[in-house]
This record gives C-alpha cells, sequence and structure tokens, in this order.
C-alpha cells in the first residue's frame, strides 16, 4: 500500500476514503492555516524585541491567536470526519503545534520555566514555518511559474521593509531590498551585512524561504516541460489510435466487401 509522504510528517489531511463534506472543509480551510502559519514570522521578530512591552503584548497576542485558530481547525475537522483517528495520526504536526503552543503560554504566563517557555515558542515558530511551506508549496507548484515568481517579489518587498526596520545599517528601503535579495538568493556580496540578533534571525528565515522558493521554481519549471511531453505524447497517441481504428474501420469494410462478392459469386 502507497504511503503519502505528508502523513509521515504530520501534514496528512483527509485521508482518501473520508466522507466528501471532510474534504470540502480541507480545501476550504487549508489557504486560512497556511496564512495563520505564515504568523510564525512576526512571531520569531517579537520574541526578539523583548525590550518593547507593546512588541511582546503583540507576539502573546499572536500565540494566543495561532493556538485558537489550530484548535478550532482541530476540533472542527474532527467533528465532520468519519476517521477521526486516521485525520489525527495523519495530522499528527497540527497536535504537536497546539501542545507546544499552550507550553510557551503556560511558561511566560506563570512566570517559571522561563527558558523552556522562550524555547517552546522558538519552537513553534519552526513547527509554524514547516506547516506554512508544505502548504504553501503545493499550492504554488499546482499554479504554475507566474504565481511563483509574483509570490517571491511580494516575499521581497515584505522582506525589504522588514530588513529596513530591524538591521540599523539599512538606511533606506531601496538597501533593505537588496540586503533581502541577496540573502535570500545566498549571493552575499558583504556590502550589507545583518548585525543584530533581530536582523540575523530574519536572514535565516530568508535563506530558508529563497532555498524554498527557489526550489519551487525549479520543480514548476521542470513539470511544465514534463506536462508538455506528456501532452505530446498523448497527442500522439490519440493520432495512432484514430490510424488504428480508421485502419480496422477499411479492414472490415473490405471484409463485408468480400463476403458480398463471395455470396453474389455463388448464388
Amino acid at each position: 500500500m502507497t504511503v503519502h509522504v505528508g502523513h509521515w510528517i504530520g501534514i496528512g489531511g483527509v485521508a482518501p476514503d473520508d466522507n466528501r463534506e471532510a474534504h470540502l472543509w480541507e480545501k476550504r480551510l487549508d489557504g486560512v492555516m497556511i496564512a495563520i502559519a505564515a504568523l510564525s514570522i512576526p512571531v520569531a521578530l517579537t520574541e526578539l524585541q523583548s525590550h518593547h512591552d507593546w512588541l511582546v503584548a503583540l507576539g502573546n497576542t499572536l500565540h494566543w491567536f495561532i493556538l485558537a485558530a489550530f484548535s478550532a481547525e482541530l476540533v472542527w475537522m474532527l467533528s465532520v470526519s468519519s476517521r477521526k483517528l486516521a485525520y489525527l495520526a495523519r495530522n499528527w504536526l497540527n497536535v504537536v503545534i497546539i501542545l507546544v503552543a499552550l507550553l510557551g503560554l503556560a511558561g511566560i504566563a506563570s512566570g517559571v520555566w522561563v527558558a523552556s517557555a522562550r524555547m517552546a515558542r522558538f519552537a513553534l515558530v519552526g513547527l509554524l514555518l514547516a506547516r506554512a511551506f508544505s502548504g504553501f508549496g503545493s499550492v504554488l507548484i499546482a499554479r504554475g511559474v507566474p504565481l511563483v515568481l509574483g509570490v517571491s517579489f511580494v516575499l521581497l518587498l515584505l522582506a525589504g521593509l522588514g530588513f529596513y526596520f530591524l538591521e540599523p545599517t539599512v538606511h533606506t528601503f531601496g538597501e533593505g531590498l537588496w540586503l533581502a535579495f541577496v540573502t535570500g538568493s545566498t549571493v552575499g556580496y558583504g556590502d550589507f551585512v545583518p548585525t543584530t540578533t533581530a536582523s540575523r534571525v530574519f536572514a535565516v528565515i530568508m535563506v530558508l524561504a529563497g532555498f524554498a522558493l527557489l526550489s519551487m521554481v525549479t520543480a514548476t519549471i521542470s513539470a511544465f516541460f514534463i506536462g508538455e511531453d506528456e501532452k505530446r505524447l498523448r497527442e500522439e497517441l490519440h493520432r495512432d489510435i484514430r490510424r488504428l481504428h480508421e485502419e480496422v474501420r477499411a479492414l472490415r469494410e473490405e471484409l463485408g466487401r468480400q463476403r458480398k462478392d463471395k455470396s453474389s459469386n455463388g448464388g
């Protein structure tokens, strides 16, 4: 029996033999949960700017929102799924995200295990990034190169803005865009480098995002050419089948004429 890779990494989704309503809700919620998982990036940045009270409050709010969203999705999908245990087994990453979010919030709220709580909150960032890129990648590859390039351009603009606010050596938005490009593409000319903890962590995220997007572009282009080859093969196969059908029809007509000629001669 073939097992989808997503099953093993906790993003297997609804089982193929589950009911139609579960599959419908999975499609409806997929984009929403990808967007919520992408909130891991501002969560990471708020964790590194703990000397600003409003950023700490924003980080806590985002954590509560992420926890509520993933919990609500899990409860709802279990309610509509006819194979609840299979859904939990195929989507264990969502369960881990909820548990890690609870651990982080509990530690910060109680004032104890602060180091463990911060580690849990950073672990949550990694889990959410994995969840976001896993779903986001399938959407991009399915839509093709234009969408991949469009998303890359938007991310580049956002990353440039992020470096503009986080990196003190960057004085203009243009310099932020340049740093975002050389970081995401791993070119690294050295004219601009991250110097603060926040900008360095942001640079790590940009490198991972750059690798992911480059892989998506490569996969999409490869899929395009493979699809063109398959299309050409299907067209050739269709022509061969039509040609064979015409030959069989001509042969049947010839056999029919021969039978008529025999009948006429015998008569």
